[in-house]
């Protein structure tokens, strides 16, 4: 954890599909001042605003997690995030050309080596944290999520699937950028087939495919031809998405977030829990 804020050296863009419009989309990212945050925009909407990848910008965390309301609204901001967390950003301004962030290969592998080539650049700002003085959880049916005090940065996350290929699985680790790179950052995004005709006539997984996610048949196998990157990298995405999630408190936490069965909703959920009260937790 250092001691000062940090941005990217050069802007550059992402090209891709939406996982759930199917729609292309374009990103671009490029540095921020000290102290801007992270920032998000709608580069093909007039007039749209700026948000801040903050719990109180949400819109939506139904499959994914969004930000902004429906006329300026950002999709898919997950795998980015998480990126952008681990690699300890604070100013970065992000512009896509559609209602959601392109999929990629459906992990932040590519996020990652997109920031690399930009390169990290430390500003003169102090770097400040959210410590987590006391336990904060959330309950959601048969699952729950919580932050509890912890010297570093750390995940405990767990999940259970109705599959054998998947069952219950757990994922715990202080987090930094080496161990993200290693075991996290490469893990994909997962759907069963058996949910595509209905997720398709909502509206949704227009863009999944084999490129970018793993799908499980009805049998229980991965259709991938590869198989697997990792035998529990179901919870690694679960992971995944937990970093990014908890991300959008705005900035960095020192102690332990927790979950069971979580998701979207309910890592958002105990994020705005933390936040409504100061007594949780100080700002260092």
């Amino acid at each position: 954890m250092r001691a000062h804020q940090k941005t990217i050296g050069r802007s550059f863009t992402l090209e891709g599909f939406g996982v759930h419009s199917g729609k292309a989309a374009t990103v671009r990212f490029s540095p921020a001042d000290a102290d801007s945050g992270i920032l998000f925009r709608r580069s093909d909407v007039k007039a749209s605003p700026w948000l801040r990848a903050h719990v109180a910008e949400i819109g939506a965390t139904d499959l994914c997690t969004a930000l902004g309301p429906t006329e300026f609204r950002i999709n898919t901001i997950e795998h980015l995030m998480a990126a952008v967390a681990a690699l300890g950003l604070d100013n970065l301004k992000i512009e896509v050309d559609g209602p959601e962030i392109p999929i990629l290969d459906g992990t932040s592998a590519q996020f990652l080596q997109g920031l690399d080539a930009a390169g990290v650049v430390e500003q003169p700002a102090k770097k400040r944290f959210i410590k987590i003085r006391k336990p904060v959880r959330v309950e959601g049916k048969n699952a729950w999520a919580e932050f509890t005090p912890h010297e570093t940065m750390r995940f405990e996350i767990g999940i259970e699937f109705d599959s054998p290929l998947i069952g219950q699985q757990k994922y715990a680790q202080d987090l930094d950028e080496e161990r993200f790179r290693k075991e996290i950052s490469t893990a994909r995004t997962f759907g069963f087939m058996k949910d595509v005709e209905s997720l398709w006539a909502a509206g949704l997984a227009l863009g999944s495919s084999l490129e970018n996610s793993i799908v499980i048949a009805d049998d229980h196998s991965v259709i991938n031809p590869a198989g697997l990157r990792f035998k529990d990298e179901f919870v690694r995405h679960k992971t995944l998405d937990a970093i990014g999630d908890t991300a959008l408190a705005g900035m960095p936490f020192i102690g332990c977030f927790r979950s069971w069965r979580g998701g979207h909703r309910l890592n958002s959920e105990a994020v705005k829990a933390l936040l409504s009260d100061e007594s949780n937790f100080e700002l260092v």
